[in-house]
């Protein structure tokens, strides 16, 4: 069967809003400019507060690396905890631990609240060692996070292979503060929920102008403008345009995934019998989880859109047999890639250059509770003014040099690698 290019996500949340764009002038508190994890997260903290608010999205609510996402609910960074505490301070890098340790607990939260049907599942994640260097890495993050008191464990033998459902994997480690959900519907229902506290939400409204008027500030759409007091800059990854500093405090980056069409339920059940989602130690790593339908779903750094469908399809082949060799052949349905805004450190930032303005970047593919987390801070933030309310603090914007060499060598090297990967000489 011919692979779509189409997210599986929006397919699978038919209940998307589409609201009407931007028109004339609108007066509020609070303007937040993009509707994914971050600015609606904040958008329903500040509505929570009673602050009245605005949301721009230049397309619609999760169009971005937020409905694009692979869904996994997980708790800190890609780096390790120690390397955080390292890279900020041992003051900041500790609060900031804490707080996205405790993030998928707020993610989880906000959907029994909410009452948002977003297949959530609360079994965990695995971080899966493909090789004897990534197990000794697992094994230093169980000893990391276990310090910090969290509900991690290396499953080794038997345990390991039962949790992955496949003998290629010696390690995993299981943190069980984690899940997984669809993340459109998750997107959705946020949006949903700051429209029922009486929050104004405008889609096709791309930003063209950022201005200050007087004590306020001015943010201008094609057809209408936002007068607010304060203003949440929340566009990350998708940020465009003129009217901002951020877009060069990043490089974009991309991440594909791979769906196929529903399993029988018996086969669906060998993978990841427990239900959590996955990832592998590999540096351009994998992802490996399940919906509720049974598909199966892979995932690697690249961008998609720029590859064959062929290509997809055989490489989606080789890690599927890889892993799962006991499959019959898998019929893959479709593909979509969403954009990553990478740090050079990999560690992201938070900026305030101007009173009243706020924005963060740099998330670097750990959107679903990172940006939650985040979106919370700033509504706190801004409705007290105490810096304690941030996960980190705010940082001087430094534009990053050589934004698209960036881009253009990490995707060749990603690219590279995959096509070993289909030809066999790595996996």
């Amino acid at each position: 069967m011919p692979l779509r290019e189409e997210c599986l996500w929006e397919t699978l949340t038919p209940q998307r809003p589409d609201n009407t764009a931007l028109k004339g002038e609108v007066k509020v508190d609070v303007c937040v400019i993009g509707a994914g994890f971050t600015g609606l997260s904040a958008a329903l903290h500040l509505l929570e507060k009673g602050k009245s608010v605005c949301v721009l999205e230049a397309n619609r609510a999760g169009h971005g690396g937020s409905g694009r996402n692979v869904g996994l609910v997980n708790a800190g960074l890609w780096i390790p905890p120690d390397e955080i505490e390292a890279g900020f301070g041992e003051a900041v890098g500790s609060q900031l631990n804490r707080m996205l340790g405790a993030a998928p607990a707020l993610v989880f939260n906000l959907v029994d609240k909410y009452n948002i049907d977003c297949q959530l599942r609360r079994e965990g994640t695995l971080h899966m060692a493909h090789n004897a260097k990534g197990e000794a890495d697992l094994r230093s993050r169980e000893q990391q996070w276990k310090r910090r008191g969290a509900p991690v464990e290396l499953l080794t033998g038997k345990a390991c292979e039962q949790a992955t459902g496949t003998q290629k994997i010696a390690a995993a480690l299981l943190d069980r503060r984690a899940g997984t959900l669809n993340p459109m519907a998750y997107v959705t229902g946020l949006a949903n929920a700051v429209r029922g506290l009486g929050g104004q939400m405008f889609d096709h409204s791309p930003v063209t102008r950022l201005e200050r008027v007087g004590q306020k500030w001015s943010v201008q759409t094609a057809q209408g403008s936002v007068l607010a007091e304060q203003v949440v800059i929340a566009s990350n990854a998708y940020t465009e345009g003129d009217w901002t500093e951020l877009k060069r405090n990043f490089f974009p980056g991309y991440y594909y995934q791979v769906a196929s069409v529903p399993l029988s339920e018996d086969a669906a059940q060998e993978i990841l019998p427990g239900g959590q989602g996955s990832w592998d130690t590999r540096q351009v790593l994998s992802s490996i989880r399940r919906d509720k339908d049974g598909r199966l779903l892979l995932g690697s750094l690249g961008n998609g859109n720029q590859k064959p469908t062929w290509f997809l399809k055989a490489w989606a082949d080789r890690v599927q047999q890889h892993y799962f060799p006991n499959l019959k052949p898998v019929e893959w349905e479709c593909t979509w890639t969403g954009r990553i805004a990478f740090t050079p450190d990999h560690l992201m930032r938070l900026f305030e250059p101007a009173p009243g303005l706020v924005a963060v970047t740099g998330y670097n593919g750990r959107g679903v509770t990172t940006g939650t987390v985040v979106g919370k801070a700033f509504a706190d933030y801004l409705c007290n003014g105490n810096p304690q309310a941030l996960p980190i603090p705010f940082a001087p914007m430094q534009p990053l040099a050589g934004v698209g060499l960036r881009s253009c060598l990490y995707e060749a090297g990603f690219s590279l690698y995959h096509a070993g990967q289909c030809l066999r000489i790595v996996i």
